[in-house]
């Protein structure tokens, strides 16, 4: 998945920050001693315009509607495609030495942007600096990379009958077509979304940003629901649009 190593210390420094004299030198090896650095059970934000971090699960997942509660949905390692399942993390209830006792994350079901609470010692945590805004009354796509636009390119975008879902969604599979000249061209971003319109469609009708053997179509309103780009560019926002990369899509 070409992450960057990110260390339980970093995270443990992240989540101080605002809990006292900790967080002055979040640069220094966490302390032995058991006196309390942070509220037990307060939460933090994580995530911003630079970084966002996703969660990997190792070999189950079990996501409740609150820490510790029942489990509404369970992940194995893989999902339907193959590939790691991934969520997105939004924050994280600690613990009263700062460390992450589970986290709040968005998952790829339905209804679309649903969140929920996954145990930390169930995911590793990824850091992710590459982030896409889809303006659908511009129909374009933009890519960032830690903070700043390194791209940016007209799309097709969903019709009025098959809308494209608006909403704060991420990249939760990267997959490649085993025909590079079919209908998906070279490649699919997977997002965490699915369609309004078509929910019999199969694994839901999940929304990707896709290439397309249909060039003309950019630029207009004709998809059911996913977003194509032409070839060349998807390629480009396939190789920077890594697993857990947060994805706007608005109107």
């Amino acid at each position: 998945m070409r992450y960057r190593t990110f260390t339980t210390f970093t995270l443990f420094a992240l989540l101080a920050a605002g809990c006292g004299e900790q967080a002055k030198h979040a640069a220094q090896p966490p302390s032995p001693k058991p006196d309390r650095t942070c509220a037990a059970g307060s939460f933090r934000r994580l995530g911003s315009a630079k970084v966002a971090f996703a969660a990997v699960v190792h070999s189950h997942a079990t996501v409740a509607h609150r820490p510790g509660g029942k489990a509404f949905a369970r992940f194995g390692r893989l999902n339907v495609n193959g590939v790691p399942v991934i969520f997105s993390i939004r924050g994280a209830r600690i613990d009263r030495r700062c460390r992450p006792a589970s986290y709040l994350v968005q998952i790829p079901r339905r209804p679309n942007g649903v969140t929920g609470w996954v145990p930390a010692a169930q995911v590793a945590v990824e850091p992710v600096h590459s982030r896409i805004v889809v303006d659908l009354s511009q129909k374009r796509v933009t890519l960032y990379r830690s903070g700043k636009p390194v791209l940016e390119a007209t799309a097709a975008i969903g019709s009025s009958a098959t809308p494209t879902p608006t909403g704060s969604f991420y990249v939760n599979q990267r997959l490649i077509p085993t025909d590079p000249n079919g209908p998906f061209g070279p490649g699919a971003v997977g997002i965490s979304a699915f369609s309004d319109v078509l929910t019999g469609w199969t694994q839901g009708g999940p929304i990707a940003i896709h290439g397309t053997n249909e060039p003309w179509s950019i630029g207009k309103a004709v998809s059911n629901g996913c977003i194509r780009l032409p070839n060349a560019t998807l390629r480009k926002v396939f190789a920077q649009a890594l697993n857990g990369t947060p994805v706007l899509i608005r109107r």
